[in-house]
């Protein structure tokens, strides 16, 4: 499982490189994180693309998964040998596919169809195996460290990773222009700002994305990056509020998109719709900001 990654590969450090994904890891594909020591070598979020081409450029003895949607983990299958690690939070979504499905929150239809799209398009292997960590985990490689940090929200046991060598592995905080997702079961908007908060905090020469943005060089870069990415959040929560100007039903929310484009079609969009028009509500109505005026009907007040 020795692939020729060629000019796809960036190397960072000594130790460290990006197995840059196609088109920068624009979903679904993504941009991996290699990481070689003097005993062990472990690949970061195996995407679709790791799975195209075999393998990565060496041998792998582990794989850390930041957290489990499908597009990080198409490479836990093909790596069968190697030891499986993911947050004790999303241990369930990597080990069984129901249990993938559970994060998500999709039941009926809905559920069977992702779950065909997951074993076809993302190779999802079930991986009973896997090892559960927690926050602050250290992997010792040999001459260089992976340390995890927990940055629930997206999913609860999503994780950013710190490697000795000025490396800051962001995951699916990715800097976006489309912000911030957190529109799963298993998602939860306080605790995504509250990452936002917690990452900012570190100090790195360079941020990698799992998406698009790839690597980012220097403090400076990624800060202005994550400003606009969290802003976005604002942005979502007063464009739901001037829609509740009049009496709205949370349906009336999903058809309207607050975070999908009209024309994007998909099996998980109404229910990411939901579930965030859910969150941003229960926001609005801690905060004073609306009433239900009727029975399931809000209005901004």
């Amino acid at each position: 499982m020795i692939a020729d990654w060629g000019e796809q590969e960036r190397r960072l450090s000594e130790h460290v490189s990006v197995l840059v994904g196609t088109d920068t890891g624009k979903y679904p594909s993504g941009n991996s994180l290699l990481v070689r020591g003097t005993r062990e070598a472990i690949v970061i979020d195996p995407s679709v693309d790791v799975v195209a081409k075999g393998g990565a450029p060496i041998a792998i003895d582990a794989v850390i998964n930041s957290h489990a949607h499908e597009d990080h983990i198409p490479g836990n299958g093909l790596f069968s040998d190697a030891r499986v690690h993911v947050h004790d939070a999303d241990l369930p979504g990597v080990q069984t596919l129901d249990g993938l499905m559970d994060i998500y929150g999709f039941e009926g239809e809905a559920r069977d169809g992702f779950k065909k799209v997951v074993v076809e398009e993302f190779n999802f292997a079930p991986r009973p195996d896997a090892h559960g960590f927690s926050d602050g985990a250290v992997f010792d490689l040999g001459e260089t460290k992976i340390e995890a940090v927990h940055l629930p929200g997206h999913t609860r046991g999503h994780s950013g990773f710190r490697i000795s060598e000025g490396v800051f592995f962001l995951s699916d905080i990715d800097l976006t222009g489309f912000g911030p997702y957190y529109g799963d079961v298993w998602s939860d908007l306080e605790d995504f700002e509250e990452s936002l908060r917690k990452v900012r905090d570190e100090d790195a020469d360079f941020y990698v994305t799992f998406h698009h943005k790839g690597v980012i060089e220097g403090r400076k870069s990624f800060l202005e990056l994550l400003d606009t990415f969290g802003a976005v959040i604002t942005r979502r929560h007063d464009a739901m509020l001037d829609f509740l100007a009049e009496p709205q039903s949370i349906e009336d929310m999903v058809e309207r998109r607050f975070i999908y484009r009209p024309h994007v079609k998909s099996v998980f969009a109404d229910q990411v719709e939901h579930r965030s028009a859910f969150l941003h509500l229960q926001r609005m109505q801690t905060r004073g900001e609306v009433k239900e005026v009727e029975t399931g009907r809000f209005q901004r007040v």
